[in-house]
Parts: C-alpha cells; sequence; structure tokens
C-alpha cells in the first residue's frame, strides 16, 4: 500500500473491473486520493440514502472508477503532494 492512490474495495466492486477502468489495478492501493477527498464524508452520504446499496452501486462507484482511472492517467509525484496536503489540512 502506498500514501497515495486508488483505495481498495470490497469484493464485487475492483475485483470486476473491465476494459479500460482495469488500469485502477496498475497501481499500488493508497490511504488517500481524488476519489477518497471527495467522498470522504461516505458513511454520512449513504446513511441519508433509502437504499445504500444502490445509491453506492449506480451513484458512488462509478464516480470513483472515473476519479481513479483518471489519478492514473495523470499520474505525478506533484498531485500526489496535492493530495497529501488536502488529506491532512
Amino acid at each position: 500500500m502506498s500514501f497515495v492512490g486508488p483505495r481498495p474495495d470490497i469484493l464485487g466492486f475492483a475485483d470486476v473491473l473491465m476494459g479500460d477502468d482495469a488500469i485502477i489495478l496498475s497501481v499500488k492501493p493508497g490511504v488517500t486520493g481524488p476519489a477518497t477527498l471527495y467522498f470522504k464524508r461516505e458513511e454520512q452520504l449513504l446513511a441519508s440514502q433509502s437504499n445504500p446499496e444502490a445509491y453506492n452501486r449506480d451513484v458512488i462507484w462509478p464516480k470513483k472508477v472515473e476519479f481513479n482511472v483518471k489519478y492514473v492517467q495523470e499520474l505525478s509525484f506533484k498531485k500526489d503532494m496535492y493530495y497529501l496536503v488536502k488529506t491532512f489540512l
């Protein structure tokens, strides 16, 4: 595991990534990253949904994949430093 990178996910999500989305699996998972910062209040967001499982599957997961694919495609030390600073401030 690294400091910055896509967060590992539960079975049924990351293990079924296909096509261009599978690029996420080419980097070490991290403690923080763009999707982690964007969904820093994910637990509260899910708690406010009538069907949290469906909301996670249909809304949150696709957005996380989008953020993480972009992260891997634009991987840079400068951006990693940015995510670390944003995480701890």
